[in-house]
């Protein structure tokens, strides 16, 4: 009975495009905390396409669904929700960030579970330093082009997969220092490529 009324609820909040799919959230650009907390009581995982705005007290709400949680369409988020999104315990997806603050990568990195970030361009060494920490499982960085030197090394200490697909220009000792973590997987011209 709860499960039907959290499907309504969900189709009276969203733009009435249609049935949803297992797993897809109506078209919302923004999620009130009343709504985010309806929503993160749903089985299984949420996809959330279309959200461009998340304040810190939905992003709480959302952080406590058990599932892969997918935000792609954040482009930005506060201190206050990459704090409340990282505690999530599943997937996180917020492939839509093209930046990060050396704060927000050190709070991400404490996240306990497959993390992606496919939207940054640009990683600083200390972001780096902080990522290579993660050890929820899965980290996607397919975004960058480049990496310093130092980031190289440090990334390659990353215990568990990571995803570095998009990446065209490498020092020969950043290549070297990445190619010793067999975990990583890198672009076809850098002789490992990403299956996934």
């Amino acid at each position: 009975m709860r499960g039907m009324a959290i499907l309504l609820a969900l189709a009276i909040i969203g733009c009435g495009r249609g049935p949803l799919l297992p797993g897809d959230v109506p078209e919302l650009q923004s999620l009130t905390v009343a709504q985010a907390r309806l929503v993160a009581e749903r089985k299984g995982n949420l996809y959330f396409r279309r959200l461009t705005a998340l304040s810190s007290e939905a992003a709480e709400a959302l952080a406590k669904h058990e599932g892969l949680l997918s935000l792609n369409g954040l482009t930005t988020l506060s201190d206050a929700a990459v704090a409340a999104l990282a505690t999530h315990q599943g997937g996180l997806f917020l492939d839509g960030l093209t930046a990060l603050t050396d704060e927000q990568a050190e709070v991400l990195a404490k996240h306990r579970g497959e993390l992606h970030l496919k939207g940054l361009t640009e990683l600083s060494d200390a972001q780096a330093t902080s990522l290579a920490k993660h050890r929820g499982g899965f980290l996607a960085l397919d975004g960058l082009t480049t990496l310093s030197q130092t980031a190289a090394e440090r990334l390659a200490t990353h215990e568990g997969g990571l995803s570095l697909n998009g990446l065209t220009t490498l020092s020969d000792k950043a290549l070297k220092a990445l190619r010793r973590n067999v975990d990583i997987l890198l672009p076809d011209p850098f002789g490992r490529s990403v299956r996934r």
